[in-house]
């Protein structure tokens, strides 16, 4: 268990909230249309990545991984940012914020599982109540830009109503049916606009078109030579 020192964005106002995170889970697999998941499914399988044992899945990762670093060290040259939802259940309530699901690609290759341990995952400082939220939920907007070759491009873009419900998000994946105190869920993604690729800087958001707020942050990515 550690402590992440978060501004929740309530009502117009912002409050800092320590939260206590014991549990991080990285949701894949969650969107609503199944045709087009199958479809993906098989498009990586035929380039050697394994078919997810269930769908969706949640992985397991250490809570330690979390972070709101504007840096993070990788391994090569081989891994890339995902931007997400990001779900933290907390005496009761549930809030809502955004993040990276950093990824190394050269080990997703032959294990997922590891993968997402390879590498930090990137979260932004700000949070919202989901129930300020809920009623537009399937509106809002996850966006990310990458720095590739000194360009800032439009890397992934969507709106949540193409993943599945926060609830049903919450109840296929947890035997108790409700997010649990100190859990950081990461809900899914959209597909890389030109392909998954690496990039020196990764920047990620949510925008709420209702509320007219978006969550932002942004992290360099830092190789560490790979020497056998």
């Amino acid at each position: 268990m550690f402590d992440l020192t978060f501004t929740v964005d309530a009502k117009g106002t912002t409050t800092p909230l320590t939260l206590a995170i014991d549990r991080a889970v990285i949701a894949g697999w969650t969107g609503r249309d199944p045709v087009a998941r199958d479809r993906h499914i098989a498009e990586l399988e035929a380039v050697g990545i394994a078919r997810p044992a269930t769908t969706p899945i949640y992985y397991r990762v250490s809570a330690r991984r979390l972070t709101m670093a504007d840096a993070i060290e990788v391994c090569g040259g081989d891994s890339s940012g995902e931007v997400e939802f990001v779900l933290i259940g907390w005496q009761g309530r549930i809030f809502v914020g955004c993040g990276s699901d950093h990824t190394d690609r050269k080990v997703e290759a032959y294990n997922v599982t590891v993968s997402k341990q390879m590498c930090d995952k990137v979260v932004a400082p700000v949070l919202w109540e989901l129930e300020d939220v809920a009623g537009h939920w399937d509106r809002m907007i996850l966006r990310a830009h990458a720095w590739i070759d000194g360009a800032r491009v439009l890397y992934q873009e969507g709106t949540l109503d193409a993943m599945l419900s926060v609830d049903e998000l919450i109840a296929r994946g947890f035997a108790e049916k409700r997010l649990p105190d100190g859990c950081a869920m990461f809900g899914g993604t959209f597909a890389a606009k030109g392909g998954i690729r690496p990039a020196d800087r990764f920047e990620f958001e949510l925008e709420d078109p209702v509320l007219k707020r978006t969550i932002r942050h942004g992290y360099d990515v830092i190789a560490l030579p790979v020497l056998g």
